[in-house]
């Protein structure tokens, strides 16, 4: 209650950006009872006739050959052997009616376009239809890079062996399936994710050249001890929240996790503290064996402007991949253990495409760019303003507007937003607020990565997160238009009576 008064109070200050979530809340004030009022009658009438199923794989996509590229940073880096083992983690759940797919990738973005590959080949392959399956991107920053950005280019190697290792890992998830029961709740773990956007004092914050922002107030990562830092932009979203699937007779199948801080940091290749919470998770809560064998999934919440590293404290905070994934595994595992399970529940998808302006470069920006970039012609760019001036050459090259794929999917009272971008946590937790599930999980980077969308109200602050790049490229009113249309993509799934 508390986390949602503060919530309500910081978005009072920005009413005109959440008209259209007003608008939806209207139409769930008499349709939101609908699926709370209806699990327990939808149990016992469709229990009798309909089997709720559920299938996990855990598919290695460790690339087989070296070197590899791997994005995440300014600078572009090159892996040539493994820390740990790269995976994705793929879940089908089926009520014998509707089939969905959920998937989430070791990587730090999935493009559309190898999405949709993936898509239509596990499609052809089960019959799942492809909007109704769900790809998103963990978002560690030591896998290899599956599309250019800042001052990485695609591993093409790589990115053209991996729709076929997705789309057999929805196969083998899909042979799985087995009766099933399946729960959910939400944990909380304060201890790991923190706004990494500090106001500034005027004319201290980093500024950029080649940006379309002037006059920055904002900065990430302002360090520790710094006089000039006034305050964090926003709030964080700590919520750990849960689905848990089992067998009948309560064996763990697999439990899908959502939390909404960045990433650990962790040496190139690895999950991150992504794999170290799927491991976790089922030590805790005694997984074992091969019948199921059980599948761990973490998934990126709403981490845009949020990370690990507390920046109000004198001294660096203590941490790493292995301690973050354990702290969030046990904050699941508390929650894990209030789980009320239903035998059958109702599953509900709805997809919705998203027309988006995108920030176009000027010719005298394209020029002034291309003019500094003969500098350095012939290696890739070492910092900042370099990565930037190519960034703004690289924006020219494409059209004046982005489609965006949005989703969202009702499992009982649990409802999971999919958007395919890195999310503000103010962002994340209006959608939470707005939402007319009982519970709400959102999925970033999910069915394609199309940048950061900064509220409007952080586009004015500037900073890193808003800087034109293919890495943030939408117009600036994209966030409360993809707000609004999640939401309403929830309302309707949660109307649905999954009959």
């Amino acid at each position: 209650m508390y986390r949602r008064l503060v919530c309500s109070r910081y978005l009072n200050r920005n009413i005109a950006q959440i008209v259209a979530l007003v608008i939806v809340a209207i139409v769930w004030a008499w349709a939101s009872i609908a699926p709370a009022a209806n699990i327990e009658s939808d149990q016992q009438n469709k229990n009798l006739t309909k089997v709720f199923r559920a299938g996990a794989y855990a598919i290695d996509i460790t690339p087989l050959e070296f070197p590899v590229l791997v994005n995440g940073g300014v600078r572009e880096r090159v892996a040539n052997e493994v820390h740990d083992p790269l995976h994705a983690r793929c879940l089908v759940l089926d009520d014998s009616t509707v089939q969905i797919a959920i998937v989430v990738v070791d990587s730090c973005m999935v493009p559309r376009s190898l999405a949709d590959k993936a898509k239509a080949m596990a499609a052809k392959d089960t019959g799942i239809p492809s909007e109704r399956i769900l790809i998103s991107a963990t978002h560690t920053h030591s896998a290899p890079s599956l599309c250019g950005c800042l001052g990485t280019d695609c591993d093409e190697r790589y990115a053209s062996w991996l729709p076929g290792k997705i789309a057999e890992g929805i196969h083998n998830a899909r042979k799985n399936l087995r009766p099933a029961r399946v729960g959910w709740a939400v944990g909380r773990d304060e201890n790991n994710v923190y706004c990494r956007r500090f106001l500034m004092k005027p004319g201290t914050a980093r500024t950029n050249l080649y940006s379309d922002k002037r006059g920055d107030r904002a900065q990430m990562n302002p360090g520790h001890n710094n006089a000039n830092a006034i305050r964090r932009t926003g709030p964080v979203d700590p919520d750990v929240t849960i689905l848990s699937v089992q067998t009948r007779d309560g064996r763990p199948l697999a439990l899908l996790g959502n939390y909404s801080t960045h990433y650990a940091g962790a040496p190139a290749l690895s999950a991150d503290y992504f794999a170290v919470f799927a491991s976790e998770i089922g030590r805790l809560i005694g997984a074992k064996g091969d019948q199921p064998r059980f599948v761990g999934i973490m998934s990126n919440g709403t981490s845009g402007d949020a990370n690990c590293s507390d920046f109000k404290r004198r001294e660096h905070r203590k941490y790493d991949y292995l301690s973050v994934g354990r702290d969030v595994a046990q904050a699941a595992f508390e929650a894990y253990k209030t789980i009320k399970y239903y035998d059958w529940v109702p599953l509900e998808m709805r997809e919705q495409r998203l027309m988006l302006d995108v920030r176009l470069p000027t010719k005298e920006e394209i020029t002034k760019a291309r003019e500094f970039m003969k500098m350095f012609a012939g290696r890739k760019p070492r910092n900042w303003e370099e990565v930037y001036a190519r960034e703004t050459v690289e924006l020219a090259k494409m059209g004046p507007s982005r489609e965006l794929k949005l989703q969202a999917i009702r499992i009982g009272d649990l409802g999971i937003a999919a958007i395919p971008c890195e999310v503000y946590g103010s962002t994340g937790l209006s959608i939470k607020a707005a939402s007319p599930m009982q519970t709400t999980m959102n999925i970033s980077l999910a069915n394609g990565c199309e940048g950061y969308i900064a509220p409007p109200e952080q586009h004015k602050l500037g900073g890193y997160t808003t800087w034109r790049a293919r890495t943030s490229c939408l117009e600036e009113l994209a966030e409360p238009k993809v707000k609004a249309t999640v939401v309403g993509l929830l309302v309707e799934v949660a109307m649905a009576h999954g009959d």
